[in-house]
């Protein structure tokens, strides 16, 4: 058979094009896998670089806690270069700081991170760091020991440097300083049978040490924690004092009254309105009495007052009144911490705070933050409303959050009735309590419903000059913006 010219030539034509197209193919798959490792390593390199300038700032602050200006007196933003470990630099972090509001400690850091091998890149990550305060808790108490009843309800952190007894409901932890104690509400009371640190008598009742404490996820949703180190409430006096300072420089601050105190009237305009109280309700009848003999009982309502004038709320947000304080009103985008004390501190002339109608935010994002520090109790009065609804941080520097013993109906007389019962309270915000707090009792009086709800907007935005209890920079919110 006679071999056509040119065939052979075809043939290694067409399988040499396929060949070259093919390679072509995977030279672009490789070029281009390489190009996206790359990417992706710029990328990575990137984020790392952008964390290490949050880490940077963060220890700038635990050297220079009041610099916000990385150290150089300027506004920023602030560049740093990024070193590897040769000494080369492989990119760069640009920080951006907002400095705390007044009297926060809350400061936002965005870092954003380059590269030099492909500066179109970046990450960016927003931290916010603050120094902790009491308000990071939903409940913390320095007692001996504090019992919350059956129908509480608690939503956030609670911690007691003494023991807990808990027969409500708590969605995170409840956390003690102490490993057992000797609970006074269960006997015998004579130490011969402690109990946990955190224990629960709601059925079945826990058992006692050295037992294996059970985990009782229906009382304790987010667990419990025994022996943790205590929360400081020794520094609390200064800091009223040093809110004192802050209210006479540049907040609103007044003497004491030379009567039965002050009420201060919350409006949504920014404004309060300041009365005297010259008078308070007497009890109902003379069986409603203090039948159990705490300290500083009585009706804590209001009877009589004189009208004082209307002011705007200070600019640096701090009220502070040398007497006895009643709050009530509703505020619109306001910051406040308004604080009841006198000095020196003594036991006969210690000032409270007393609520008998709600106080509330308009707005339950952030924009509204509201304190009440008393240099002895936050009262709940006799004749409070029925359905009370408290926004707001409650502080008892020296004595506690709750309401007196009002005795129900008995030996023919109706005694405290119809205010010794009431149905419902709410509080959206958080108590520190340095004696043993309370809404309610034993015998059914009291508050039926005790709901005490966390606002989460304090851990990042406390009220202005809210106590601290560390002195250290934590962090508060991370998010990668970019």
């Amino acid at each position: 058979m006679k071999r056509q010219k040119g065939q052979l030539s075809l043939q290694v034509l067409i399988f040499g094009s396929i060949a070259v197209f093919i390679l072509s193919g995977f030279v672009l798959w490789a070029e281009t896998h390489i190009t996206t490792v790359q990417r992706e390593a710029n990328k990575s390199l990137a984020f790392d670089i952008a964390e290490s300038g949050v880490e940077y700032y963060r220890w700038h602050l635990a050297h220079d806690p009041d610099d916000y200006e990385d150290g150089t007196g300027s506004p920023g933003p602030y560049i740093h270069e990024f070193l590897d470990k040769e000494g080369n630099v492989v990119g760069e972090f640009l920080l951006e700081i907002t400095p705390p509001a007044v009297g926060s400690t809350v400061i936002t850091v965005r870092s954003t991170g380059r590269t030099v091998a492909d500066p179109t890149i970046e990450k960016i990550i927003e931290v916010k760091m603050g120094i902790p305060s009491f308000a990071k808790f939903a409940v913390v108490a320095d007692p001996p020991d504090i019992r919350f009843g059956e129908g509480t309800e608690v939503f956030g952190l609670v911690h007691s440097n003494g023991g807990i007894r808990f027969d409500g409901y708590a969605h995170n932890v409840v956390s003690s300083a102490k490993e057992e104690y000797d609970d006074p509400d269960h006997p015998p009371d004579d130490g011969s049978e402690n109990e946990f640190g955190v224990h629960t008598h709601i059925t079945p009742v826990d058992p006692l040490p050295p037992a294996t404490m059970p985990d009782r996820s229906d009382v304790f949703a987010a667990g419990r924690e025994l022996g943790v180190p205590g929360v400081n409430f020794e520094g609390l006096s200064q800091d009223l004092k040093d809110i004192q300072t802050v209210a006479k420089n540049g907040g609103f601050h007044r003497i004491k009254s030379n009567s039965k105190g002050y009420e201060v009237v919350l409006k949504t305009n920014d404004t309060f309105d300041l009365y005297k109280v010259t008078s308070l309700g007497a009890p109902p009848t003379t069986g409603c009495n203090n039948y159990l003999g705490q300290d500083g009982w009585g009706t804590w309502t209001i009877k009589n007052k004189q009208f004082l004038g209307n002011y705007a709320f200070p600019g640096n947000g701090v009220i502070f009144l040398e007497d006895n304080i009643w709050v009530r009103g509703t505020i619109n985008t306001a910051r406040l911490t308004i604080a009841s004390g006198r000095f020196p501190e003594q036991d006969s002339t210690n000032t409270s705070i007393s609520i008998t109608n709600d106080i509330s935010y308009t707005n339950y994002d952030g924009g509204d933050i509201l304190a009440l520090i008393a240099q002895k109790n936050i009262n709940i009065g006799l004749q409070s409303e029925d359905d009370l609804k408290i926004d707001g941080a409650l502080v008892a520097i020296n004595g506690r959050v709750g309401r007196y013993y009002y005795r129900k109906p008995g030996g023919g007389s109706n005694r405290c009735s119809p205010y010794h019962v009431r149905s419902r309270i709410s509080l959206h915000g958080m108590i520190a309590t340095r004696q043993r707090y309370g809404f309610a009792y034993t015998d059914d009086t009291g508050y039926d419903i005790r709901n005490i709800t966390y606002d989460t907007n304090l851990l990042e935005n406390p009220p202005p000059s809210f106590p601290l209890v560390a002195g250290n920079y934590e962090m508060i919110s991370w998010k990668e913006v970019k």
